[in-house]
């Protein structure tokens, strides 16, 4: 009787601790289907993300000037090596996705890979030849390579007001 009293003792504590969290201000692990991100921005959810398929046909559909609310997960193409202030995700067919962060309200870690959800705002933007040499410039790109960038140019773009990065 005392080992089955034992043994039970032991499986409460061993279940009291694995329901504990931790929190962080600057970075919050949340357990959603027992996969873990990073939340940067406002806390959201993973659930109901459009995947990059259905959200290239919502693209394909607006024009400029043209904002959607939106949540989507796709794969980090690249992040800004300056300071993690914008990324470019892969939305499949050679196109991209700008992403920026609400009021420069956090940014993303400048080593950031793999898997993301963003919420916020899309919309189609045109991106004048000073933005495409500015970000061209913080991606590290050579001289010529910025000097080559001569017209302005159709851009997927979203605001994020919240990211989760999949750890």
């Amino acid at each position: 009787m005392k080992k089955y009293l034992i043994f039970l003792l032991a499986v409460s504590f061993l279940m009291a601790c694995k329901n504990e969290t931790k929190n962080n201000t600057v970075l919050d692990e949340t357990i959603n289907e027992e996969i873990a991100y990073a939340s940067f921005g406002e806390k959201i959810v993973a659930d109901d993300a459009l995947t990059t398929e259905l959200m290239a046909v919502q693209y394909k559909s607006m024009k400029i000037g043209d904002t959607i609310n939106a949540k989507m997960s796709a794969k980090i193409n690249e992040v800004c090596s300056t300071k993690g202030c914008w990324m470019k995700l892969d939305l499949g067919d050679d196109k991209e996705v700008m992403v920026k962060f609400k009021d420069y309200g956090f940014f993303m870690p400048l080593n950031a890979e793999g898997e993301v959800i963003i919420n916020g705002k899309a919309f189609i933007d045109e991106m004048s030849v000073n933005d495409l040499r500015h970000y061209a410039e913080d991606a590290g790109k050579s001289k010529e390579e910025i000097e080559a960038i001569t017209e302005p140019k159709l851009t997927y773009s979203f605001l994020a007001d919240g990211v989760l990065l999949k750890e």
